[in-house]
């Protein structure tokens, strides 16, 4: 009984991801909540997360605590007749869409903290003296 209410959760996050990712691009859903919808959709959509799954503990943390909680945040911004009709047209449409922004997103943030990290370990940087 377990396993079947927990695939079932996992079915409707991915419906709801995809509805949020229908719901940013319509007019009738306020700027606010396009952009909520936007960036969760984009970050459970792109294929590389901010903390990646080869990590120990943490690397899950994403898909079992953040991106849940960023789809009941941006659900709950949504006018709640609207969010069923995007439930309906994500459940039409099997397939599962490809952030590209979202994958372009992570890799700046993995670029932009590597070279912070090199910036600040790099021998010689802090000032210390050199003989």
């Amino acid at each position: 009984m377990a396993f079947a209410s927990l695939k079932t959760w996992a079915k409707n996050i991915k419906r709801d991801v995809v509805a949020l990712w229908i719901a940013a691009r319509d007019p009738r859903v306020p700027w606010y909540a396009k952009l909520t919808a936007g960036a969760v959709a984009a970050y459970a959509l792109s294929p590389i997360d901010l903390i990646p799954d080869f990590i120990p503990v943490i690397g899950y943390v994403d898909d079992i605590v953040i991106v849940p909680l960023g789809i009941l945040l941006a659900v709950k911004l949504i006018p709640s007749s609207l969010m069923d009709e995007f439930r309906q047209e994500a459940i039409r449409r099997e397939g599962r869409p490809k952030s590209y922004w979202g994958m372009a997103a992570m890799v700046v943030i993995w670029l932009a903290t590597s070279v912070w990290l090199v910036w600040m370990f790099w021998p010689g940087r802090s000032g210390h003296i050199q003989n």
